[in-house]
C-alpha cells in the first residue's frame, strides 16, 4: 500500500486491514440507516401555488404514498396542512438468501393561505404522486384586484431643462 502524503510504500497486514474496513463499513451502515434531518426534510412535499381569477391551485409532490395514507386539512383561520405516512417493505427470498427491509416515515407540512377562499368548495385529487388542490376564491377576494394604468413620466426632459437653466 502507498502513503499518498510522502509517497512511500509500506506493508499493512491483510487481516488488520480487512477488520478495519469491516468496522468502517459497519459504522457507516449504522449512521446511514439513522434518519437524518435532511432525510426528514426530503419527505416534506414540495408545494407550488398558482392563482387564477377564480381560484387558488396548489400542487404537491408526494410520490410513493398511497391515497389512503394522505390527509389534507384546511383550517378556518387559513392554514393548509398536508400530512401522511410512507410505508415501504421490500422482501427477497431466494434459496438460501433472504433479505427484508422495512421503512416508515411520517411527514406534515402546514402553509398559510393568504387569500379569502371558500373552503367549503375545496377539492383535492391525487394521481401518480401529485396532489392537486383547488380552492375557489370568495366574491370579496375576486373584487380585490384592480388593474392600474401605468403612465410614462417625462422626468428625462425636466432634468435636461433644469440643466440648461443652470
Amino acid at each position: 500500500m502507498k502513503n499518498i502524503a510522502n509517497n512511500k510504500e509500506y506493508d499493512v497486514p491483510v487481516k488488520a486491514s480487512g477488520e478495519f474496513r469491516s468496522l468502517i463499513h459497519h459504522l457507516r451502515h449504522i449512521f446511514d440507516s439513522t434518519p437524518s434531518e435532511n432525510d426528514m426534510w426530503s419527505m416534506e412535499p414540495r408545494i407550488d401555488f398558482s392563482e387564477t381569477k377564480e381560484a387558488v391551485n396548489i400542487s404537491a409532490e408526494i410520490p410513493g404514498i398511497d391515497e389512503e395514507d394522505l390527509e389534507v386539512q384546511i383550517s378556518s383561520d387559513g392554514y393548509l396542512t398536508i400530512s401522511g405516512e410512507k410505508k415501504q417493505q421490500i422482501e427477497h427470498n431466494k434459496k438460501d438468501n433472504y433479505f427484508s427491509e422495512i421503512s416508515y416515515g411520517m411527514f406534515q407540512r402546514t402553509v398559510p393561505l393568504p387569500w379569502d377562499l371558500d373552503y367549503s368548495k375545496a377539492e383535492a385529487e391525487y394521481t401518480d404522486g401529485m396532489l392537486n388542490i383547488k380552492i375557489p376564491k370568495t366574491a370579496i377576494e375576486k373584487m380585490k384586484t384592480k388593474k392600474l394604468p401605468v403612465k410614462k413620466k417625462k422626468a428625462v426632459q425636466k432634468t435636461v431643462e433644469t440643466a440648461k437653466k443652470q
